[in-house]
Formats: C-alpha cells, structure tokens, sequence
C-alpha cells in the first residue's frame, strides 16, 4: 500500500455511497449506527449564528483531510468539523509511518498531505455529499444543514497571507463557481441534487494553528487579522504547556501514571507562557466585539514530547501526544482559564 493519498472524484464518491447504502452500510458502517437528528434532541444548539446538531465534532488532523473521512464522522453523530489545517506549503514529506495510536496518541504529522486545491476539493465534496444525504434520508433537507465546517490555518501571518492560502480561503467563504461544476456533474448521478440548497459558503469561522514555540505577538497579528479584517468568528489554539511544568506532570505522570512520557523542558520554555495568554486573549476578545464577530480557544493542541518509543522513525526527535492522556491536562487547563 502506498503513504500517499490519492482523492477520489466526486461522482465516484456519491456512487460509492448510494450503492452501499443499499446494504444498509455507508463506508462499512451499517445505518444503525448513524445518527438521526430530531427537533427534540436537548443537545442542539446555536454556535456562530448556526444550528448545531450536537456539540460533539471531531479536530484537526490526516483524519479530517479526506472526504470520506469526515462524512463517516458526521454520519455517527459529528456536527463540529474541524478541516486539516492548511499552510502555504503544501508539499511536504511526512516521516511515514507518522500515527502510533494505542492507548494514548503519538504522530509527528502537522499539516496537509494534499495539495491546497485538492484540500479544498476534498471540504466541498464532503459538503455536497452530506446535503446529498440529509436530502436522501429525509433528514430535514429544506433546513439549515445543522452541522458546522471549522477552518483551520496556520502557521504564520506571512504564510496565511501568501496568494494560495488567501485564495483557499476566499473559495471556502464562497465556493459558487466550483460548487456549480460539481452539482452539473452530479446531476445525472443524483437527479434532486438540483432541489437542494447547498451554499456556497462552507464556513463562517476559523481556529487558528500556531507552531509550537509561536510567539505571542505574532499569535495576536495572525487572529486580529482574521477577526477584524477577514470578519470571522475566530477560536485560538493554545498548548497545553499553558499549565506549567509542575502541575502537567502531575497529572501525566501521577495522576494518571504515564511514567514513559518525557516533556523536555525546552517545550515549556518556548511555548506561550500563561500572562501573555491572558494578555492576548482579552485584547482579542476585545477586537472581536469591535468586529461583531465572536472568539474562542481551542483547548488544547497537541503536547510535545520526546521521541522514545521505537514505534515512529528515529529521525524525528519529538512527537506530539493526543488521546486520553491528554484530555484531563487539557480539563484542567480550561477550568483554570
């Protein structure tokens, strides 16, 4: 099997889906185990102006790079997408393979394996298809989709404002032009796409990803441009060195008993330190109830550590950890902002 990933086309993509689904599968998931919305559900919500079905979703990463992916979440109940970052480069060459995930999560992958056009492809395909199937499903099809798209940037101002990523972003806020040449190719394929309201705006809102070791002034320039120029509701991911050395391994080490994990001191050394958090975070939010326009962090990013685990190639000396270990840091960090 090949470590590249290759899309598929989107008439490819909803054939596969519709003739699947006459097994009563999606993707090898059998329809019990979708999840079906109902006015009733006491979860629903209004995030950014927008229904939200569940406040459930899932976060950035090489899961939510390709279409099928992020519908095989939606149809088990995510309604909060957030989109594989994207950066200006575009072309890199990911250490394989980059994901140990046993209990706890290791990868050293932190962008887009896609070209930024075919990123793009991918978040509208699976925009279309989840309209295709509500309507398919007689899921409310004439309402609101109930499901929200996050865009996810990174990794410095001069990188966001380079001619590709500003033209990824413009197309996400108004994709017309592309979403017409997808629905005339459908139409032979899904007669009713034709009914269906899909707008050409997959998104009103953006997290923005910073490199470890980002500093706080740039932190602030990047999302008072994306708040007060670019008129998105803005979340911040922060780091869950926030919390200091003392206490994070206290919870990793003693409270939960991963000894094997070492967080160098350097990680906490050139991370965001919690005043100049705070600092930012109410300039923002200031700048954003100047812009009408709302703020919010990302709790949290992934924890750097070091490589130790002859799982991951050796040439990559740090990894960074997601999963369970990092859920209570990441609690106690929110409870203490």
């Amino acid at each position: 099997m090949t470590d590249k990933l290759y899309p598929i086309s989107i008439q490819h993509l909803i054939k596969w889906m519709l003739s699947e689904y006459k097994t009563d599968h999606i993707f090898g998931i059998h329809k019990d185990l979708f999840f079906s919305p109902k006015d009733s559900d006491p979860f629903r919500m209004q995030r950014y102006g927008q229904l939200l079905e569940t406040p459930v979703g899932v976060a950035a990463g090489p899961h939510t790079q390709l279409s099928q992916n992020i519908i095989a979440a939606w149809l088990c109940g995510a309604r909060y997408v957030e989109l594989k970052t994207v950066q200006t480069l575009d072309e890199l060459e990911v250490s394989k393979p980059c994901i140990d995930m046993q209990d706890e999560g290791y990868n050293c992958e932190w962008s887009q394996e896609l070209k930024l056009e075919q990123s793009l492809d991918e978040y509208l395909n699976a925009w279309i298809a989840i309209h295709i199937l509500r309507d398919h499903f007689s899921w409310h099809s004439d309402q609101e989709p109930g499901v929200i798209f996050n865009m996810s940037v990174g990794y410095d101002l001069a990188g966001i404002m380079k001619p590709n990523i500003q033209h990824f972003m413009d197309r996400m806020e108004n994709s017309q032009e592309l979403l017409d040449q997808k629905l005339d190719l459908l139409s032979a394929i899904y007669p009713n796409i034709k009914n269906l309201n899909i707008p050409a705006r997959m998104t009103n809102n953006i997290t923005l990803s910073t490199m470890h070791g980002c500093p706080p002034d740039e932190i602030e320039r990047i999302a008072a441009y994306l708040i007060t120029e670019r008129k998105l509701q803005t979340a911040v991911k922060l780091n869950p060195t926030l919390l200091g050395p003392d206490r994070l391994r206290q919870i990793l080490h003693v409270d939960l008993g991963y000894d094997g994990v070492r967080v160098p001191d350097a990680a906490f050394e050139h991370d965001l330190k919690y005043p100049d958090a705070l600092e930012l975070i109410n300039n923002l939010q200031l700048q954003a109830e100047q812009s009408g326009v709302e703020f919010g962090l990302k709790l949290t990013n992934t924890l750097e550590v070091e490589n130790i685990r002859p799982v991951l190639p050796e040439k990559e000396s740090m990894l960074y950890l997601s999963g369970r270990a990092l859920h209570p840091i990441s609690i106690n960090l929110a409870a203490k902002l």
